[in-house]
């Protein structure tokens, strides 16, 4: 058996360095790393101390020139963001990588660790890891100086109602907070007989103008007035206004139709009741049950007003009910409501207790009443009312007494009232003393109305505890708790206000 001897494996020399004699592996600059570092500094022309700037009331950071980005601690935005202020002292080294240092979140302060690659002498490539240190100072934005100056504004929103009743109002404002609308505004004034929204932009105004339109049945006009021209650019500065008009009818008010609207809508009355405003107008006829919608472009077409407002209401008290059935509607008779019970009744005005004087009408709340109940409603039999609709009518067509809603005690309902709404922050002028009766008046409409509600934030009184007694229970509507939400505060996550987040 012979051997056979492998080959020698081949070895790489060491040299000595020429600055310090310490034996290296060769390289092109015949130079340790350490001599090589002592001789030259490729972060050389690199900042180390960068300033950003960062907007506190919006939480943004400016991006070169006019850019403000949303961006959170250590994410990778906020990393692009800073690395883009040293891009024009890099353009002669190589980034290889680029992280984070943690720093104290108030400190205002940034670090960044940076690893980047250079060829220096005789080609020899050279890797460095320094850190840069990015100052945060506090600048105000443009959208935030406008938010600031309250007077400075491009577009508003000028909304209107010709009626004395705010539910409507009441209602669009809980539509607007559910959607979020109110946060582009610089500033809400409420003013008589409507509410203005300022903005910034013409756009904002024109999204909010196409969610009214949507929510609310209105009509609106749009006008601009010429600010500033510059003839060199060719560009032109405008204030525009927008005009929204709601109709002037509110929920629980009589109005009188035209002949002509009341056939087209099923040969109702013209004598109905309005039960809610949402989208459209809801009418009830308390004659025959009939119900029917009327958009804004149909009351536009066929205007009318309401007959009487909330403020007429009076009490009466319920001395006898006679539930009417299967009541037959003649040819083209429209859709009767099926959550309604017609009755005949005879009420008397318990402000008029001591006379004989009661009243007989017809009613669509013939499944709420009951002999001795107290209700709200309208006497016309003892009112004149100035409408060219009802002037033309039949004297004996008119009822003397139109019912409008069961009375329940309020104070009573407001102590069991364990939920609350939401408000907008605006600016209030003219404020009516009769304003927090509409309130509580709107509240009660909530509870009674399921359909109403269904498009309400309703959120959980917490700081409230209803108190329960059996002698309480006066079959006033309540609102169950699965409809209510749990308002969101910083007391939840933290334990206390300002505290630190408890981890386990």
């Amino acid at each position: 058996m012979e051997y056979m001897q492998a080959p020698a494996a081949s070895s790489q020399g060491n040299i000595l360095c020429c600055t310090c004699g310490v034996p290296i592996p060769p390289n092109p600059a015949n130079m340790c790393v350490a001599c090589l570092r002592t001789q030259v500094d490729i972060s050389e022309g690199i900042p180390k101390q960068v300033t950003v700037h960062f907007c506190k009331q919006c939480e943004r950071y400016l991006q070169h020139p006019t850019t403000w980005m949303q961006c959170a601690l250590e994410s990778r935005e906020l990393l692009t963001l800073c690395l883009k202020k040293l891009k024009s002292s890099m353009s002669k080294v190589r980034l290889i990588d680029a992280g984070f240092l943690w720093t104290e979140p108030h400190s205002k302060r940034i670090k960044i660790k940076l690893t980047i690659q250079k060829e220096v002498m005789n080609g020899a490539i050279l890797q460095q890891v320094f850190v840069v240190e990015f100052v945060i100072q506090y600048q105000m934005c443009d959208d935030c100086h406008r938010v600031e100056a309250k007077d400075f504004w491009k577009a508003v929103v000028q909304v209107r109602q010709k009626t004395i009743h705010k539910k409507t109002f009441y209602y669009l404002e809980q539509l607007i907070l559910k959607h979020k609308l109110h946060q582009n505004a610089l500033n809400i004034k409420e003013i008589h007989e409507g509410i203005d929204f300022y903005y910034g932009s013409k756009q904002h105004a024109q999204k909010m103008v196409d969610f009214l339109q949507c929510t609310v049945p209105c009509r609106s006009k749009t006008s601009q007035r010429l600010i500033s021209h510059d003839i060199h650019s060719n560009t032109y500065n405008y204030k525009s206004t927008y005009s929204i008009e709601i109709v002037p009818v509110c929920k629980d008010t009589v109005v009188c139709l035209p002949p002509r609207l009341a056939q087209s809508l099923g040969n109702m009355g013209q004598i109905c009741v309005c039960i809610r405003v949402t989208s459209t107008i809801h009418l009830i006829d308390p004659r025959t049950l009939q119900i029917a919608e009327v958009d804004g472009n149909t009351y536009w077409r066929n205007p009318f007003n309401s007959l009487c407002s909330p403020r007429q209401l009076e009490e009466f008290i319920v001395m006898d009910v006679d539930v009417i059935r299967d009541q037959k509607l003649g040819a083209g008779a429209g859709i009767r409501s099926t959550k309604h019970t017609m009755a005949e009744v005879w009420v008397q005005k318990t402000s008029e207790m001591d006379t004989s004087q009661q009243y007989h009408c017809r009613t669509f709340l013939g499944h709420l009443l009951n002999i001795g109940d107290l209700v709200m409603g309208y006497d016309f039999a003892n009112s004149n009312v100035n409408d060219d609709y009802l002037n033309k009518m039949n004297p004996h067509h008119l009822p003397d007494v139109v019912l409008i809603k069961k009375s329940y005690d309020r104070s009573r309902r407001a102590k069991r009232r364990n939920w609350k709404l939401q408000e907008m922050a605006r600016d209030r002028e003219g404020m009516d003393t009769d304003d927090e009766r509409q309130y509580q008046d709107f509240l009660e409409d909530l509870e009674e109305d399921e359909a109403l509600r269904k498009n309400v934030n309703i959120y959980r009184d917490a700081s409230k505890i209803p108190v329960e007694s059996d002698t309480d229970d006066d079959g006033a509507p309540r609102i169950s708790l699965m409809e209510m939400l749990e308002e969101l505060s910083l007391t939840d996550a933290t334990g206390a206000e300002g505290a630190d987040m408890m981890t386990e």
